[in-house]
């Protein structure tokens, strides 16, 4: 079926009525963050077991999310199903967890085991909730209100912004917690290992090659064997040391611009002194970065002390997934 102009017009014009309203309901949310956000952050800093997240429908898949994002940025967590929990999963929420229970209403019946089981251990209970007088906000230890705010669609009924708030609630919930513990980059791959996020994460000493595969030679050195190190390596360059530190590089590119009496020279006359380097904590991300800019094929890995102390050729990012 094609659309005429109007219905196209139409249906732009509901994305973003949709989009603004919801726009606008986290504008507002911002500038009123629940009183008690602080005192949910400090219950699930403190927390010595995992963050629990409970929840029915739409808010059960905002749980879920809620729960991933804060299981991969370093807060154990994971996601109960109220119903699974009323038939043996309650033996997964122990004393030492803390539980976050969302819903709109405040009144989803499903919820009504697993409030019991946290008032029955003394489990901490946080309340994700519209309604600060439900079932749901009076049994709970600390209440995250979600303003009153009319849903984005015409009959008000499906769960369009109140998810949206919720999941951004929980967002902030998780960014919080993650800079309270500084957690950094090295950390975050720890728990994204795979696909393009984990390859964007990866360090230089995770892909450098090192020990004798490194093509280094003492700046006294005759071409001849400059040549056959750069030859038997197979990276199409040298790294000229002295006293222990890196003094230059030999390209391919220094050999064809010392062809003038190249055979009688030392290594150290060849070299391009001061050569582009990068350390074994730069992501290889960075480092791929600096060779495509300055259209090398490879890098000598240096130490604090510029000593080197590994290799990393541009088909070793390729093959890593980093581009």
């Amino acid at each position: 079926m094609t659309l005429d102009q109007d219905k196209t017009k139409q249906i732009h014009s509901i994305g973003q009525r949709v989009l603004q309203s919801e726009a606008d309901a986290l504008r507002d949310f911002a500038q009123s963050l629940p009183e008690n956000f602080d005192r949910a952050v400090e219950l699930m800093m403190n927390a010595k077991g995992r963050i629990i997240l409970a929840g029915i429908g739409k808010s059960g898949h905002i749980g879920r999310k809620i729960s991933s994002t804060l299981a991969s940025t370093g807060t154990p967590s994971f996601f109960v199903h109220p119903s699974e929990a009323s038939h043996g999963d309650l033996g997964m929420v122990r004393p030492e967890d803390v539980c976050i229970l969302i819903s709109n209403s405040g009144e989803t019946s499903e919820l009504g085991d697993v409030i019991a089981h946290t008032r029955r251990f003394a489990i901490p209970m946080i309340a994700i909730t519209k309604k600060p007088d439900s079932t749901l906000a009076k049994s709970a230890d600390v209440v995250l209100l979600l303003p009153d705010v009319p849903e984005a669609c015409l009959i008000g009924m499906a769960p369009t912004t109140s998810t949206t708030l919720s999941l951004a609630l929980g967002d902030a919930l998780a960014v919080a917690l993650m800079e309270l513990r500084d957690f950094q980059p090295e950390n975050f791959r720890t728990y994204h290992p795979g696909g393009k996020l984990g390859a964007q994460l990866t360090k230089v000493s995770q892909l450098m090659h090192e020990g004798d595969a490194v093509p280094i030679v003492p700046s006294h050195a005759t071409m001849q064997d400059t040549i056959l190190v750069m030859t038997s390596k197979g990276f199409g360059i040298a790294g000229v040391v002295e006293e222990g530190k890196l003094l230059g590089v030999v390209s391919d590119g220094d050999l064809r611009r010392n062809m003038d009496d190249l055979m009688g020279r030392t290594a150290g006359e060849v070299a391009t002194r001061s050569p582009v380097t990068i350390s074994a904590d730069s992501l290889a991300e960075e480092a791929l970065l600096t060779m495509n800019t300055k259209e090398i094929g490879a890098l000598l890995v240096v130490s604090d002390s510029g000593a080197p102390i590994g290799v990393l050729n541009i088909h070793d990012c390729l093959r890593a997934g980093v581009a």
